[in-house]
């Protein structure tokens, strides 16, 4: 399982998974193999010998677990549960270099580990650097009406509401209406 590359963001590879899963909590495996390789993860190690139907079953289970992470709005009881997370499931940071890549941090429990361990570990790491680094929860679900895709607001400005400029502007609109109602 392999943790690096250019474009590798742990944080996002977490919220495309588990949108995925929410909005399809039965997924596939082949689906969730093809979202891994989306995320770098190599076609060698999603194969279905070493990604198999049961190594799907415990990651979408572990997906679930961190989604309730993502629901967490206040910073203290997300810490709390990253803080849960990470001693059940991560173990001490390591130097890590393989498939060409260079050298990276590792957080999971070794080579051996799990697809769930190792997708709890790397997800909860991503999200307590993400809590230290702004001091508040960035994630959460979108507060449009009838959307409950989660989101990852990392940006300048105000703290994210909203997965897209598209619910946004729908709220926005929805609001209007209802005071112009009034």
């Amino acid at each position: 399982m392999n943790d690096v590359g250019p474009a590798f963001r742990p944080a996002e590879r977490l919220l495309d998974l588990a949108n995925a899963v929410r909005t399809t909590p039965d997924l596939p495996r082949e689906a969730l193999a093809e979202l891994l390789a989306d995320h770098g993860e190599s076609p060698r190690d999603l194969t279905e010998k070493a990604f198999s139907e049961r190594d799907a079953d415990e990651l979408r289970t572990a997906i679930t677990r961190l989604t309730e992470v993502l629901d967490a709005a206040d910073p203290d009881r997300a810490a709390e549960a990253l803080n849960a997370l990470l001693a059940a499931h991560a173990a001490p940071p390591r130097l890590s270099r393989h498939d060409g890549h260079p050298w990276h941090l590792h957080v999971d429990r070794g080579d051996d580990a799990g697809w769930a361990d190792w997708f709890i570990a790397s997800g909860a790491l991503a999200l307590a650097q993400i809590l230290t680094q702004y001091g508040r929860v960035t994630w959460g679900t979108c507060a449009a009406d009838r959307c409950s895709t989660l989101y990852l607001g990392t940006g300048p400005g105000s703290a994210q509401r909203y997965c897209s400029p598209a619910c946004a502007r729908r709220a926005r609109v929805a609001a209007h209406r209802r005071r112009h109602r009034a």
